[in-house]
């Protein structure tokens, strides 16, 4: 039986490793930058529109933007997602959407093969989202790895 307690440790595991994931792959930087593709993102891949080129972080804030932006993504899949989720596919997930958005993660096929139960297709099917900018960037390949091989774990 699952109670309010499992579910609160499931999300807290989730939590961590989504985040253990967004610092390794976007890093924290506390001031504003222009990604690969030129959107303005600050501390750990933070995007938006309050988010504009000069602006400096402090580490609180940038703690602050990152809990509420791995809750948007996890409610994305949430909002997408009915089949149930070990917590190592949700945290892929929730990583996947942080990077693409909840809009183009709810319409891709990752989420139509989820919802499918087709677990090992939409693991495979992240290794496909390796592009930005009509290019390849390899911080997306070893991204898109990474959450693949979490995303395929058994727990």
């Amino acid at each position: 039986m699952i109670n309010s307690r499992h579910i609160a440790a499931s999300a807290s595991a989730v939590t961590v490793i989504a985040a253990a994931l967004l610092a390794t792959f976007e890093g924290e930087i506390r001031q504003t930058y222009l990604d690969p593709i030129g959107v303005p993102t600050a501390c750990i891949g933070h995007t938006g529109p309050e988010v504009k080129l000069g602006q400096r972080y402090t580490a609180e804030r940038c703690q602050v933007l990152l809990q509420q932006d791995l809750l948007e993504a996890n409610a994305d899949v949430d909002r997408c997602i009915k089949a149930p989720l070990t917590v190592g596919q949700r945290a892929a997930m929730v990583s996947f959407v942080f990077n693409v958005g909840g809009k183009k993660f709810c319409g891709s096929g990752v989420a139509r093969r989820l919802n499918a139960a087709d677990y090992a297709g939409a693991c495979a099917e992240l290794s496909r989202w390796v592009y930005a900018g009509g290019r390849v960037l390899p911080g997306l390949v070893k991204r898109r790895a990474a959450e693949r091989a979490m995303c395929e774990r058994k727990t």
